[in-house]
Formats: structure tokens, C-alpha cells, sequence
């Protein structure tokens, strides 16, 4: 259980970095501000035709007699925009980190520097275009599974007293699992760490990875709240990956830094950078 309060000062800690870095926290703001506007867009959008796309979708409920036809398309469209701002929490940080890229490579890379003993941060030696295709497929692979949760919990809500009560509490640990997994890729992805491996690494710690990602999963419900917290979050999930890879950390952080905890699961082989 120790390992939860943990995650959650690597958390606190990633926003007390960038709160000391202002350039850094500005150019991180950029790629959450314009995925915010491209989500906001679609939401207006489908608020506003929703309901004629719900109408035209259910021609066999013409003919129902008077008020079913109103209810039932209400309900539907309602259904429509529930999932439609779930799939937003859920793809949110995938579409922020992907615009991002080069913005929080930079960043991550500058977290690095600044808490290793040598000075140094690992480097992936691959070009950029590689890095994005890289990153997209690997978002799309975490977006799918994250859906699938999402329609199991969904149908699971339904089950009375278990859906209002067990189930939401599930689906914040599991979106906190996957947005983990999402911001230490970023970490990761340079110290040439597969999809695979990964998920693997972060099911050794998960009570680490919860700590972690269930406070920001929580947070990110609030409007605008994910756009201002991602610069952090991205710091803070790049020293929750030397930690669990166990790596030394020191520098500029040294007096505030969580101790690491103990090394992944020994089956786990960390791959040579540039191999």
C-alpha cells in the first residue's frame, strides 16, 4: 500500500518541476491547449446535431405513438453524448501526447538531465517521423484497449448497487492504469522500451502506477484541469520510469525526490539504448 502514496508524490513532484521551469511548463501548455480546442469543437458539434443524427439513425420510431418517440430518441442521444465524452477522458491524453511529441521529448529529456548523477538522458537514435509512427501505433493499440474496459464497464453499470458503487470505482483505476502508461511512454519510448514490455513493467508495480495515474484520471474530470496539469504529469511520470527501471536519480530535485522503491520485475530486461 505504501507504494500508492508514492505514485502520487511522483505526481506532485512532476508538477513542482515544471512549476520551477516556466519555459518548459509554457511550451508543454501548447499541444493540451490545441487538442482542447479540437475536442471542444466536436463535442459543440455533436451537441448541436445530435439529435437530428439520432432521428435520422431510428426511422422505425416514426410511427411510435406519442411521447415514446421523444423519450426514446432523447435517451439515445444523451447515451451518444456520454460516450462521446467518455472516449474524449479516454483518448484525451493519447491525442495530446502524439500532437505534443517533440514538446514533451524535450521536456522529458530535460527531466532527465536534471535528475541524473552524469548529467545525461537517454536518446531512442531514431528520427522523429519513426518516433511519431512509433507513438501513434502504440497510442491506437492503448486507445483500443481502454475501449474495451470502457464498454465492459459500461454494461457492468447496469448490475444494480454494483453499478453505481464497485464499478466507477474500477473504471478510475483502470483510466489511471492506461494514462500512466500513456506519460511514462514518453520516458520509455527513448529508452527503447516496447508496448509490450512496458504494460509488463507497469503490472509489477501497479499499486505504484494507480497512486500515480487514479489522482490524475480524477483531476482530468474537471474542465481545462488536464491542459494544466500535463506538463507535470509528463515530469513526474519520466522520474516514476527511472524508478521503475531502477535507475539513480539525483541533481536538482535531490532534496525533494522519492526514494526509489526497489527494481522491476527481474524478468524484465531494460534494452540498450540504440540497439
Amino acid at each position: 500500500m505504501r507504494d500508492l502514496g508514492v505514485g502520487f508524490q511522483y505526481l506532485v513532484q512532476g508538477q513542482r518541476w515544471v512549476a520551477r521551469h516556466g519555459r518548459q511548463y509554457g511550451f508543454g501548455l501548447i499541444p493540451g491547449l490545441i487538442t482542447l480546442v479540437l475536442y471542444l469543437g466536436a463535442l459543440v458539434a455533436l451537441a448541436a446535431w445530435g439529435p437530428d443524427f439520432v432521428t435520422w439513425a431510428t426511422p422505425f420510431a416514426d410511427d411510435w405513438s406519442s411521447p415514446w418517440p421523444g423519450l426514446f430518441r432523447g435517451f439515445l442521444t444523451v447515451v451518444l453524448f456520454a460516450l462521446a465524452l467518455a472516449l474524449a477522458v479516454i483518448t484525451f491524453t493519447a491525442v495530446t501526447l502524439l500532437i505534443g511529441q517533440p514538446f514533451y521529448e524535450n521536456l522529458s529529456e530535460k527531466v532527465d538531465r536534471d535528475v541524473s548523477p552524469d548529467g545525461t538522458a537517454p536518446e531512442s537514435g531514431l528520427p522523429l517521423w519513426q518516433e511519431l509512427s512509433l507513438s501513434a501505433r502504440d497510442s491506437l493499440r492503448i486507445v483500443v484497449r481502454a475501449l474495451l474496459w470502457a464498454v465492459l464497464l459500461f454494461a457492468l453499470g447496469f448490475v444494480p448497487f454494483i453499478g453505481q458503487t464497485v464499478v466507477p470505482v474500477i473504471g478510475f483505476f483502470v483510466t489511471g492504469f492506461f494514462l500512466t502508461e500513456e506519460l511514462t511512454a514518453v520516458a520509455l519510448q527513448r529508452r527503447r522500451v516496447e508496448l509490450r514490455d512496458r504494460l509488463a513493467l507497469l503490472r509489477t508495480r501497479k499499486t505504484l502506477i494507480w497512486g500515480f495515474g487514479t489522482p490524475l484520471a480524477l483531476a482530468f474530470l474537471v474542465p481545462f484541469v488536464a491542459v494544466f496539469l500535463m506538463p507535470g504529469a509528463v515530469a513526474g511520470a519520466t522520474l516514476m520510469a527511472r524508478d521503475l527501471l531502477g535507475e539513480e536519480t539525483t541533481g536538482e530535485d535531490e532534496r525533494n525526490q522519492v526514494p526509489p522503491t526497489g527494481h522491476p520485475n527481474p524478468m524484465f530486461r531494460k534494452p540498450e539504448v540504440g540497439a
